[in-house]
């Protein structure tokens, strides 16, 4: 199984997962020194050093797996107002290219992990999500064989960039807590309850159509 943006804080639990449940993992990251801190967990996996919005790196990671769990994403919220270019290219191109060469190989399934943002779109990162909500939508028409999931997250407690690891912080050096708004209500997910719901998708959802948890306020 190929697992785009394998080093990162969802990946590693992802690999994990796979590997208990004996399959193989092939993974695809842009952050060489993240990769080799993986290799080193896990021996067993394949590394790639590459972009999802390269055509060649994807083809390169993709050869031979079964299925695809497409994790790489520009996700810094902030970030991606003023860097619109990158985050698309990412999200929506490096989407594309999961999607394309996923349906050229024939896999099995291609499971792509999306955002509440996407739900009501009010800046750039939730756009970009919800352009790849509808590409697997369509992709999905034009290759039936294949199962392609989405998956709708809102927060992971403690996920890199989480406004907990910000508050945890500030916390430990006696500073008060900035919030966006004090009658704003978050939610929440454990990294374990994400990795599961990845599972629960693809063995109980029946389309593309994005897989919604409820999510604890």
């Amino acid at each position: 199984y190929l697992v785009t943006g394998g080093s990162g804080f969802l990946g590693e639990k992802v690999i994990q997962r796979i590997l208990d449940e004996r399959g193989k993992v092939v993974t695809l990251s842009r952050d060489e020194g993240k990769l080799m801190q993986l290799k080193h967990r896990f021996p067993e996996i394949e590394i790639y050093t590459g972009n999802i919005g390269d055509i060649f790196d994807v083809h390169q990671a993709m050869r031979g797996v079964d299925g695809v769990f497409h994790l790489a994403a520009f996700k810094y919220v902030g970030l991606a107002e003023s860097l619109a270019r990158e985050c698309t290219l990412s999200n929506v191109l490096g989407s594309l290219n999961i999607l394309e060469e996923g349906s050229k190989l024939g896999v099995d399934f291609i499971v792509g992990i999306s955002t509440d943002k996407a739900a009501q779109v009010a800046g750039v990162y939730g756009a970009t999500k919800y352009i790849m909500e509808k590409l697997f939508e369509q992709f999905e028409t034009n290759y039936p064989e294949i199962e392609f999931r989405i998956v709708r997250y809102g927060n992971i407690l403690y996920s890199t960039g989480s406004v907990l690891c910000k508050w945890k912080d500030l916390l430990s050096r006696g500073e008060e807590i900035t919030v966006t708004d004090p009658t704003a209500t978050r939610y929440f997910w454990t990294i374990d309850q994400a990795v599961s719901l990845i599972w629960d998708a693809l063995e109980n959802a029946t389309n593309s159509k994005p897989y919604v948890p409820e999510m604890k306020s």
